[in-house]
């Protein structure tokens, strides 16, 4: 299968366009320095790669930095779908479109409540989970116009490689950087009590290997472990797998109200059979040895 694919340089992207060439697909990036948002050369790229399908992950996805540019987030995640979806349904109208969305379209719920499903109405509290939320809404306009569009909406992942303005990162970062002596023993953080949803980026991008095969049906689909992890539970993982014994100080910068975000992936798992395989502490290892690796260089 040729499977074109943009934000191919993000974090997502380079664990993904290896394994697509592992499974046997020929992977086609966007090439460098292209712009999203440029809907002729965009065009002009899917025309030429002819492509069996296409994984949009080309995105702004700090949702801190949304907050501060949203003009730039809107430009990037919504008008950039929308000019993908153009562009395949003047060049490859019987590719299958992978549009990955977010998990925070569905918002935030209180601690104790039941795992969001793709029934949930979307919710979207920040500027970029807007623009996911309207993108996800185009898509399926699209896919009434005849496309083979599947909405994703993958939770929190992460593992080596991802930048630190994400909360997994920004813990482990800090702790590598006590244990080597470049910071204090001294870690800020937000709001421990929070839960999340968190899954290895490499179980993220198994998903959407799955998800190319045309016998999946179109639609929405979560992505996601079906777990809530406290981020104190998140920093006392890291902290085991450290000699570090930092001082924990409750920044107001990073504070966020308690709340919870975790999806179910009932509905993934009943179309294609897959599920979450790396632990949660799997992952935040790696996550770790990836700073310490990168401090020690």
């Amino acid at each position: 299968m040729r499977v074109f694919v943009t934000g191919a340089r993000g974090f997502v992207g380079q664990v993904l366009l290896p394994r697509l060439g592992e499974a046997g697909h020929t992977a086609i990036a966007l090439p460098p320095g292209a712009d999203i948002t440029d809907e002729t050369a965009l065009a002009q790229a899917v025309s030429e790669a002819r492509p069996d399908a296409v994984i949009h992950l080309a995105a702004l996805s700090s949702v801190a930095k949304s907050h501060g540019d949203p003009s730039s987030v809107f430009r990037a995640n919504f008008l950039g779908s929308l000019f993908v979806l153009r562009a395949c349904e003047a060049h490859a109208p019987e590719a299958r479109i992978l549009l990955v969305g977010s998990g925070q379209q569905y918002g935030t719920a209180p601690p104790d409540a039941e795992p969001f499903t793709e029934s949930d109405s979307m919710q979207p509290g920040s500027p970029y989970a807007v623009t996911k939320s309207a993108a996800d809404l185009l898509g399926a306009e699209f896919a009434a116009r005849g496309l083979d569009v599947l909405r994703l909406r993958p939770f929190n992942h992460t593992g080596p490689g991802q930048p630190s303005l994400m909360v997994a990162p920004n813990f482990a970062k800090q702790i590598a950087a006590i244990e080597a002596g470049q910071q204090e023993p001294l870690m800020s953080v937000g709001n421990l009590e929070s839960r999340r949803d968190f899954l290895h980026v490499k179980d993220v991008v198994e998903a959407y290997l799955s998800l190319l095969d045309p016998a999946v049906p179109a639609g929405a689909y979560n992505i996601c472990s079906g777990r809530g992890a406290r981020m104190e539970e998140i920093l006392d993982t890291l902290l085991t797998l450290s000699s570090a014994d930092p001082k924990i100080e409750v920044s107001p910068r990073y504070f966020r109200p308690t709340d919870m975000a975790v999806g179910s992936y009932a509905k993934l798992h009943d179309a294609c059979g897959w599920e979450p395989r790396i632990s949660l502490e799997q992952t935040l290892e790696e996550v770790l040895n990836y700073f310490r690796q990168h401090i020690a260089s």
